[in-house]
């Protein structure tokens, strides 16, 4: 877990990254309906925004949510690493899935021009988002990004 606000913002640089374009694979693999470079590409062209986007989010306004909703009523600050950093990365996951679904729909109807669907749209993508979000970010994600987050800066190193 990140110990000061800098280390935070690194952590957070980190994270988005990871989190950010594995979505946008897949949510551009379920958009074309197969897995190929052609996915990545578009993944890659649409991930600078969505990049941005994500780290605005996760800074000023779900990460102080996430942490208050955590530390109120899953764990203590005395509690274990681990059980802060899971209970905190579901907390983070939830309203990052809700607002980044919102994102990915505005971002289609743009391209398509659907923006009578931009409600059925984003409230279907969701479930599919979070299907895949907490899974990667519990299993994956979390665990790499805070192994190589601490390789690269040691405990005390970032003041």
């Amino acid at each position: 877990m990140p110990k000061n606000k800098r280390e935070s913002l690194i952590f957070t640089v980190l994270m988005c990254f990871a989190m950010v374009f594995w979505m946008s694979l897949y949510n551009v693999a379920l958009q074309i309906g197969e897995i190929s470079l052609d996915v990545v590409a578009k993944a890659w062209m649409g991930f600078p925004f969505a990049y941005v986007a994500a780290i605005l989010c996760d800074w000023f306004l779900v990460s102080r949510l996430a942490k208050a909703l955590a530390f109120r009523y899953f764990v203590k600050p005395d509690s274990h690493n681990l059980k802060k950093a899971v209970a905190v990365s579901i907390c983070m996951v939830i309203p990052m899935v809700i607002i980044m679904s919102l994102y990915g729909a505005v971002e289609g109807c743009t391209h398509t021009g659907a923006w009578k669907s931009l409600l059925i749209i984003w409230l279907l993508n969701i479930p599919k988002n979070f299907a895949m979000a907490l899974p990667f970010q519990l299993l994956i994600a979390g665990p790499c990004v805070r192994f190589i987050f601490r390789k690269c800066f040691p405990e005390g190193c970032v003041l």
